[in-house]
C-alpha cells in the first residue's frame, strides 16, 4: 500500500550531504518506530523544457523538485509512503503513516529487502553527469529550439509548418539508504533536441516528421541545424505517400523503430510478467526462441548510456546479464521480490520511484549489431518495406502476436521507391525474432533500449 503525504515543499536548498542525512534519518526513524526493515529514497531534481514554434515561444517551463519516499516492513507486512515536504515535521508524519499502513496490509512472505551481502554499487566514473546541461542561459536555449525549427522550415519551400522545435535539460541527484547498511547515491543529466516540420505539395496530403538528439552532455547532442536538416529530410520523402496491396515481402526496420521491437523481448523477461504467466517466454529458460545471430544483452555498467546506474533501486550493484545468446534464452531480468518468486537470484533491474514495491527495469537492453549498413541491407531486397515509425499499440505479450500501424518506404529492386501510409504490419515475435536475415551495424543509444536495424523475412504488411 501506498499513500503520499504532502504539506508544502520544504524551502531552501538541499545539500548532496543534507539528502544522504535525510533519507538516513528517515531509515533510522522507521526503525525506533518498529520496522523490522526500511529503506528510503531521495531526490531532487531540476528540468527545463522549451518549444518554439513557426519562431515563437509556444511553452516555457523551469521547476525544480525535491520529495523523498519511504518503504517499511514489519515482518512480511510491508507498506510505503512519500512526500515533497522534507521538514522534520513532514518527515515524522510521511514514517509515522508508512508503519500505520505497514500495520495494516496483508502479510506476504517474500517481501523483505536484499540480503545484506548482496548489495553494492559500482566505482569511477560512469559518465553519468555534466554541468554543461544547465550551463546554457535561458534566451540560449529558446535560440537552440529556435535554431533547429528554422532549419528545418528552410531546407525546402514544400515545407510550410511546423509543430515546433523544442528543447529539454534536467540535472537529478538520487540517494538510497536502507537498513541494511547501505547508501549510494548517483547525479545524472539529460538534454534533447527536436524539429517537426510539415510539408505539403499541390495535390497530396500534409505531411509530417521529426528528428531528435539525445545526450548527457551538449558536447554530444547534434547542432540544432544538423537536427533541423534531418527533420526536413525524414518529412520531405513522406510526401505523396500511398497505400500498397497486402503482401508478405521482407521488412526492413530502420533502427529508429527496431529498438521497440527489441522492447517487447524486455517486456516478455521482466521477471514480473515471467511469474505471472503474463509472457510467452515464461518457462522458456534454456530453449531456442529465436534464431542463432541474435545476441541481447542487459548491461547497466557501461559508462555514458542512458540505462547506466552504479546500482539499482535496491542497492544491487549494475551488471552484465546476457538474455539472448545465439538465439537461447539464457536468463530473465529479475528484482529482489521476482526472483524470489522464481526460485532465482535478482540480476539487480530493480526500478521504482519514490515509493511503491519495485518494478524492473532496463540497464542498457540492446540487441548487437551486426556488419552491414542501411543501405546495403536495402540493396539486398527486391520488393519489400522500409518500416520508418510505428502507429499505436498491438502486442499480445501472452501469445507473442504482433500488430501495429506503420509508414515507411516502399522497396524495389534494392532502392527506396516511393512512401507509403495506412498500412498495418503483422507477426509474431517468436517467428519474427527466428526470421531476422540481417543485422545492421548502426546501434545507436537514444534511450535505455536499442537495436540496429532489422531485416525480417515472412512478415505480412497489410494494406488494401
Amino acid at each position: 500500500m501506498t499513500v503520499a503525504i504532502q504539506k508544502g515543499a520544504a524551502g531552501g536548498e538541499v545539500s548532496s550531504t543534507d539528502l544522504k542525512d535525510i533519507a538516513l534519518d528517515v531509515v533510522h526513524q522507521a526503525m525506533r518506530g518498529g520496522a523490522t526493515a526500511a529503506e528510503a529514497v531521495a531526490v531532487d531534481g531540476s528540468e527545463f523544457s522549451t518549444t518554439v514554434r513557426l519562431g515563437n515561444v509556444e511553452t516555457l517551463k523551469e521547476s525544480g523538485s525535491k520529495g523523498i519516499g519511504v518503504r517499511v516492513f514489519i515482518r512480511q507486512r510491508a507498506a510505503s509512503t512519500y512526500s515533497s515536504d522534507l521538514s522534520p515535521e513532514g518527515l515524522r508524519t510521511m514514517v509515522g503513516a508508512a508503519l500505520h499502513l505497514a500495520k495494516v496490509t496483508s502479510e506476504d512472505p517474500l517481501a523483505g529487502l536484499p540480503a545484506p551481502e548482496e548489495q553494492g554499487k559500482l566505482d569511477g566514473d560512469l559518465e553519468l553527469y555534466n554541468d554543461d546541461v544547465y550551463s546554457l542561459s535561458t534566451a540560449d536555449r529558446i535560440d537552440y529550439a529556435r535554431r533547429a525549427e528554422k532549419a528545418a522550415m528552410s531546407a525546402d519551400p514544400r515545407i510550410t509548418n511546423s509543430d515546433g522545435g523544442s528543447f529539454d535539460a534536467s540535472i537529478y541527484y538520487k540517494v538510497l539508504a536502507n537498513s541494511n547498511g547501505f547508501v549510494g547515491d548517483s547525479r545524472r543529466s539529460y538534454c534533447s533536441l527536436s524539429a517537426v516540420p510539415i510539408a505539403q505539395m499541390e495535390g497530396t496530403a500534409m505531411q509530417r516528421d521529426y528528428w531528435y538528439s539525445v545526450a548527457m552532455t551538449l558536447k554530444k547532442l547534434e547542432s540544432p541545424e544538423e537536427v533541423g536538416q534531418v527533420a526536413a529530410q525524414r518529412t520531405l520523402r513522406r510526401l505523396g505517400a500511398r497505400k500498397v496491396k497486402t503482401a508478405k515481402v521482407p521488412i526492413v526496420f530502420e533502427n529508429t523503430v527496431s529498438g521497440s521491437l527489441v522492447g517487447h523481448i524486455f517486456e516478455a523477461v521482466n521477471g514480473d510478467s515471467v511469474y505471472r504467466g503474463a509472457s510467452y517466454l515464461a518457462g522458456k529458460l534454456g530453449e531456442k526462441i529465436a534464431g542463432d545471430n541474435i545476441n541481447i544483452v542487459d548491461d547497466g555498467t557501461l559508462p555514458g548510456l542512458f540505462g547506466t546506474s552504479p546500482f539499482d533501486s535496491e542497492g544491487i550493484a549494475s551488471r552484465k546479464t546476457v538474455v539472448v545468446e545465439n538465439g537461447v534464452l539464457r536468463n530473465y531480468l529479475l528484482n529482489t521480490y521476482t526472483a524470489k518468486k522464481l526460485g532465482m537470484h535478482t540480476t539487480g533491474n530493480a526500478s521504482r520511484g519514490l515509493a511503491g514495491t519495485p518494478g524492473i527495469g532496463p540497464g542498457n537492453f540492446f540487441l548487437k549489431p551486426g556488419t552491414k549498413s542501411l543501405e546495403e541491407i536495402i540493396a539486398g531486397i527486391k520488393e519489400g518495406l522500409l518500416v520508418t515509425e510505428f502507429l499505436g499499440f498491438g502486442v499480445n505479450l501472452v501469445t507473442g502476436d504482433f500488430s501495429r500501424g506503420a509508414t515507411g518506404l516502399w522497396i524495389e529492386n534494392g532502392e527506396l521507391a516511393y512512401p507509403v501510409e495506412e498500412i498495418t504490419v503483422a507477426g509474431n515475435l517468436k517467428d519474427m525474432f527466428s526470421n531476422i536475415s540481417e543485422i545492421g551495424s548502426d546501434l545507436e543509444f537514444r534511450s535505455a533500449i536499442a537495436s540496429p536495424t532489422l531485416r525480417i523475412e515472412g512478415m505480412t504488411v497489410a494494406g488494401e
